[in-house]
């Protein structure tokens, strides 16, 4: 699980840094898909992520205000806390944890961990297509998104 989440992570941070090359009107254009603009759908990545990750170990789920999020940059730090604050749960994850129960505070089912986690995992990746797309429409080349390569099973 641990590699599946840095692999997300790595590639999240080659789109910030494409994205830093694009004009910030290009960022916040509304695009046809997704939850609306190449920023609002990193966004929103972060946070579903986060949201997630927060409900498992039992803490206040944050819910940042993406009005508040307006940059590049800004979604760009919160990524970075919100990775450092995980990232220990994620390291420490094991197969024991599979089958352990959430519900998260904004619903009233319950999930096993081991579904969410893929879910957060899926999720991103599904994201990245779509800001794959509108890259492409743009006349720029996406972030490399093979997984292969990027050394993530070196012990």
């Amino acid at each position: 699980m641990e590699q599946l989440f840095r692999y997300n992570w790595a590639i999240r941070d080659e789109w910030f840094q494409l994205c830093s090359e694009i004009p910030y009107i290009e960022l916040i254009k509304d695009r046809s898909g997704g939850v609306g603009s190449i920023l609002k759908t990193l966004f929103h990545i972060v946070d579903v992520e986060c949201s997630w990750l927060q409900a498992i170990q039992g803490k206040p789920v944050s819910e940042p205000d993406y009005e508040d999020f307006g940059s590049l940059v800004l979604v760009k730090q919160l990524s970075d806390s919100y990775r450092h604050e995980n990232s220990p749960f994620i390291e420490k994850w094991s197969s024991e944890l599979e089958y352990e129960i959430v519900t998260p505070p904004w619903d009233n089912e319950a999930f096993y961990y081991g579904e969410v986690l893929r879910h957060v995992v899926a999720h991103e990746i599904h994201h990245i297509g779509q800001l794959s797309v509108w890259t492409r429409e743009m006349g720029l080349k996406p972030v490399e998104a093979n997984f292969i390569g990027r050394g993530l099973m070196n012990k």
